[in-house]
């Protein structure tokens, strides 16, 4: 980890590329728009007082499969573990890039399917950018997405083709965007593309201002969650901030009249809880986690190299409350309701590290967060 004299904060690289040629044409849709589906009615208990659920990003690689294997199993030592029903994940988010460099259907075996083989919930995602490109040399030519479809877009669970062997099934997610409805929260999965910045085009803008509106109807009892795979703040040396992913969804909050209660996202190789502060009294927690799995790890950057720009009007009120560039980890979010309390609870739990002797040591607890969404 770096020096903790430097005052961290959001930066713009200085050099960001211009890589828009990328973007890959979005394949048809498995389901019909708005492109919902309901949890309420299947594996989540009726009227719930608490919700459970993993979160991880950029789970792929293949230098060191291991991590893999041992952040997928520490999720599963968690679920297996619970006391009660209550506390048990109901299902793992993955928050994109499953497999690298590229979507090829025949990474998903090694880098996926087995190492979540042990994983005993359900798994929805969203795809990101490696998920979503195309191998030009592939001696077999694909689609865009069309592994990911294979396992998370089909019309019905069936035996994934590209899995030897392997028990998980197909997910029944409509689209490559899409929102997640259940008991305790409506959560929208945008599709952020292949551009290393993102690219959001205006049909998938509409639609997502749209959810917006439909999930502030139901926000008393249904926290707003927004999963994209492109960071939009970011603090690290490979990356940076995306400022079109910033300005896509402080865009989209105006329109809707709407913003989120928490917003994920990956694609950084590393652990950031960022907040920032509105002028309507609104503080919006951004949570990065791309420690997933793929091997090189994102340290944070000087801010006052030139390298790195930090100053930006769209920085202002944004905190780096916290981070952790050194170690790979997941989340486990909790959302708890009662008749007096409403909150979104968040834990990151990190590996004991590449380096450790033990890989069989349980994931410890590094940082922690709440979201009072009582009263509202």
């Amino acid at each position: 980890m770096i020096s903790t004299k430097i005052l961290y904060k959001a930066v713009f690289k200085t050099d960001q590329i211009d890589d828009s040629h990328t973007f890959q044409a979005l394949p048809l849709p498995s389901g019909s728009y708005p492109y919902r589906l309901n949890l309420e009615v299947q594996q989540l208990p009726e009227k719930p007082q608490a919700m459970v659920f993993h979160m991880v990003g950029d789970t792929g690689g293949f230098k060191q499969p291991d991590l893999q294997k041992q952040i997928a199993g520490q999720m599963a030592q968690q679920y297996l573990n619970a006391i009660c029903p209550e506390e048990r994940p109901s299902f793992l988010y993955h928050l994109g890039d499953i497999v690298y460099h590229y979507g090829e259907a025949d990474q998903y075996e090694s880098q996926f399917l087995q190492p979540y083989e042990s994983y005993p919930g359900p798994i929805y995602a969203i795809a990101g950018n490696h998920d979503t490109d195309v191998n030009p040399n592939c001696p077999e030519p694909y689609e865009s997405l069309e592994a990911f479809y294979a396992a998370f877009c089909n019309t019905c669970p069936a035996t994934i083709h590209f899995g030897t062997g392997l028990k998980r099934k197909s997910q029944v997610q409509p689209h490559v965007y899409w929102t997640m409805q259940a008991p305790l929260a409506t959560i929208i999965g945008l599709h952020t593309n292949v551009p290393k910045y993102g690219c959001i085009k205006q049909e998938q803008k509409d639609w997502f201002i749209k959810e917006l509106k439909e999930a502030a109807k139901h926000s008393a009892d249904k926290a707003i969650i927004v999963c994209m795979h492109h960071a939009p703040y970011s603090a690290d040396v490979n990356h940076g901030s995306s400022q079109p992913m910033i300005e896509f969804l402080e865009s989209a909050f105006e329109e809707a009249g709407v913003k989120p209660d928490i917003v994920f996202s990956g694609h950084v190789h590393n652990y950031q809880r960022f907040s920032k502060h509105y002028s309507d009294g609104k503080t919006l927690p951004f949570i990065v986690a791309g420690a997933g799995g793929f091997d090189e790890l994102h340290g944070l950057a000087d801010p006052y190299e030139p390298s790195y720009r930090a100053e930006s009007e769209l920085f202002h009120q944004v905190e780096l409350d916290n981070y952790c560039d050194n170690r790979h980890g997941f989340l486990k979010i909790s959302i708890e309701k009662t008749p007096f309390s409403f909150a979104i609870k968040g834990a990151y739990y990190t590996l004991p590290g590449k380096d450790a002797l033990d890989n069989d040591q349980e994931a410890t607890l590094f940082d922690h967060f709440t979201v009072d969404l009582t009263g509202r």
